[in-house]
């Protein structure tokens, strides 16, 4: 399996499972979350997976700072309903980060380490993805701002042609490296931008 070199240029996200770390793997309950991870869940690269990946690493940092980020003890809330556009593809990849699961989620041990229901799709009053810390209630809503990196202008044309079969192979490796070059300027060059993702503070 090869992936595109600029993913290594792309910081891992390191997390703490209290749920991972009682069953013993890992023992010490650290887990490095690498964006080919979310890669692999999705089955592709793209604007979506890299915006939502960027997303959660930001929201988690708001949230937590210094601190490791707790997996499974975060709530998610998207105001999309599931089957609307790409919310579940977003929630996806926030749910790898996160923990936070749907109704087919884990129920928890004596009460603990549940994670069932705490990823929520349709949710009023929600600008663009709530997460919420479940110690603390500390609580961030951040909407991604995806034109603020835009695509090759041949992208649409290129891959009209891929659809209706007459790409020849040169358009198609053409389109598949201006795809993964707007990909890459997402998550390198502007992997700091605050104008890509807008962090508003719900409770502190």
């Amino acid at each position: 399996m090869s992936f595109p070199d600029y993913f290594a240029a792309i910081p891992p996200l390191r997390v703490h499972d209290p749920l991972a770390e009682l069953l013993g793997a890992p023992a010490d309950g650290l887990i490095d979350y690498h964006f080919a991870d979310a890669v692999r869940l999705a089955g592709h690269a793209c604007p979506t997976v890299a915006g939502a990946w960027l997303l959660t690493v930001r929201a988690l940092k708001v949230l937590y700072g210094q601190r490791l980020p707790e997996r499974g003890r975060i709530a998610v809330a998207l105001p999309e309903r599931l089957e609307q556009g790409v919310a579940g593809v977003i929630g996806s990849v926030v749910g790898l980060l996160t923990g936070a699961a749907g109704n087919g989620g884990f129920k928890g041990l004596g009460g603990r380490h549940g994670r069932r229901d705490l990823l929520r799709y349709g949710v009023a009053d929600v600008a663009g993805i709530a997460f919420t810390r479940l110690d603390s209630g500390r609580a961030v809503d951040c909407r991604l701002k995806l034109d603020r990196v835009a695509g090759d202008p041949a992208l649409p044309a290129l891959l009209a042609a891929i659809l209706d079969g007459s790409a020849d192979a040169a358009q198609r490796r053409q389109f598949a490296a201006a795809w993964q070059d707007r990909v890459r300027r997402q998550l390198v060059e502007h992997a700091d931008d605050p104008a890509l993702v807008d962090i508003r503070i719900l409770q502190e």
